[in-house]
């Protein structure tokens, strides 16, 4: 039975829109939550105009308690969000696969004068270095993939593990909670029932099942 009082809204990732997480939220109403997924354009707006754009979507959903779960590039919206202040009901916070460090494969493709296929999310986003803390008054767990598609150009010698796109030294940052690696890739992750099962424990008891 789903508890409405207690809602996680999901932010998907570049170039996505959100439907390739209908799987994952549905099993994670399965385990008892309320879902809503927060769409924004990955490719017309900054890291910072949709970090707003998310404080504002979450002003208006009710609830006692209120998680956030970002997939890839929506786990840096989500960070952005928390760095620039919002006042939010009590809840945890998921990564999956989000470089908040800064993306290589995303250098690389700026360095090759392809820099333009990240959009807007590139500049002061993915492309640069970040030195990423977390300081949010909520926990933090980081779930990072090691399973990587061997004929993907995009992880441009990536320095292993890595899940295809995004490093693991990518996605850790300061201050989490609990971190853990999935033998999974970068998109296909999100089809899990292995992920499934990590994100809702980390939801409900604030530590990833071992």
């Amino acid at each position: 039975m789903r508890d409405m009082a207690e809602t996680v809204v999901f932010v998907h990732g570049l170039y996505m829109t959100g439907v390739e997480l209908g799987l994952l939220r549905r099993r994670v109403e399965a385990a008892g939550f309320a879902t809503a997924l927060f769409h924004y354009h990955s490719l017309l707006r900054s890291v910072d105009e949709n970090a707003m754009l998310l404080a504002d979507f979450l002003k208006g959903i009710e609830g006692e308690r209120l998680h956030l779960v970002g997939h890839s590039l929506g786990g840096m919206v989500i960070l952005r969000m928390f760095e620039r202040g919002v006042d939010l009901p009590p809840g945890r916070v998921v990564f999956m696969g989000s470089p908040v460090r800064g993306s290589l494969a995303a250098k690389h493709l700026r360095d090759r004068g392809l820099g333009f296929a990240l959009g807007r999310s590139g500049p002061a986003g993915l492309e640069l270095p970040q030195d990423a803390q977390w300081k949010a008054p909520r926990e933090l767990g980081v779930i990072a993939g090691t399973h990587a598609f061997s004929i993907n150009p995009f992880h441009a010698k990536l320095p292993e593990p890595h899940d295809g796109v995004v490093s693991v030294e990518e996605t850790r940052i300061a201050g989490a909670k609990d971190s853990i690696e999935l033998h999974l890739a970068h998109t296909t992750m999100l089809f899990s029932t292995r992920l499934a099962e990590q994100v809702s424990g980390f939801l409900k008891k604030g530590e990833f099942v071992r």
